[in-house]
């Protein structure tokens, strides 16, 4: 079967959609509970674990299942991906983040004590940061840099080896890769509140600069860019050293 260019962008706008509203929802729609700050870092994990998982096995046969600008670039840089698509599908990601944070927020308007906590300060609607603000540890740019380069990486090179036409487990594939995010989230929520997704940062970023006034998400997502990508690159190199040659005659 053979989808349009335009259902396949939607298809990732409501993917990226329902991963943001997925990861946003369970950071920010938990807050008043009283709930142990550990078990509050495995609930939202698992929340984006499960999203990503339900949002692949719906639409990943429509446009891939990518929901993240690092993971086009590195689909593409491998071979596994159509370069004219690559701009598209990263503004249908972003947009898609945009409208799942913009929905949570709305949910959390209606409470104006849980609004006043999740639309600023260092929360900003579940923003990545670091040096303080989006950073419970408070790390360093670097640090916060390096950690996004290596989960990124380790998701991306999941992805292209679960995915391989000649996987034997193709099936189970969003199944690896939603434990992979699972994992990673465990790992960085506590550092820098984990990315490896462009679109994931962005979200959050840019409707906390709207609606609350709020900077210091919008300045600091350049990190949340560049550290995924880079990331993803390295996976796609990865990829294409460990790809299978033809047997020698």
């Amino acid at each position: 079967m053979t989808w349009t260019p335009g259902q396949r962008y939607l298809a990732e706008f409501l993917g990226t959609f329902g991963l943001l509203l997925s990861v946003t929802g369970g950071a920010l729609l938990t807050l008043q509970l009283a709930i142990d700050p550990l078990v509050h870092v495995l609930v939202v994990s698992l929340a984006i674990g499960a999203g990503l998982i339900g949002a692949i096995y719906a639409v990943g046969d429509i446009s891939g299942g990518h929901f993240n600008p690092a993971v086009t670039i590195a689909l593409w840089l491998s071979g596994n991906f159509k370069g004219r698509d690559v701009v598209p599908y990263i503004v249908a990601q972003i947009l898609g983040g945009i409208f799942g944070v913009l929905v949570v927020a709305g949910v959390a308007y209606g409470d104006s004590s849980l609004w006043s906590i999740v639309s600023s300060g260092p929360v900003a609607f579940a923003s990545q940061g670091f040096s303080g603000n989006g950073s419970p540890y408070a790390v360093s740019v670097g640090s916060a840099f390096l950690l996004e380069v290596v989960i990124t990486f380790f998701l991306v090179f999941v992805i292209l080896f679960a995915t391989r036409p000649n996987f034997s487990a193709k099936n189970l594939a969003p199944v690896a890769i939603g434990l992979a995010v699972l994992m990673i989230n465990l790992i960085a929520i506590p550092i820098d509140n984990a990315s490896a997704n462009p679109a994931r940062s962005f979200g959050p970023a840019i409707v906390a600069a709207f609606f609350a006034s709020d900077q210091w998400a919008l300045q600091q997502v350049w990190l949340f860019f560049v550290a995924p990508i880079v990331g993803g690159i390295l996976a796609a190199l990865v990829a294409r050293a460990l790809r299978e040659r033809a047997a020698a005659a």
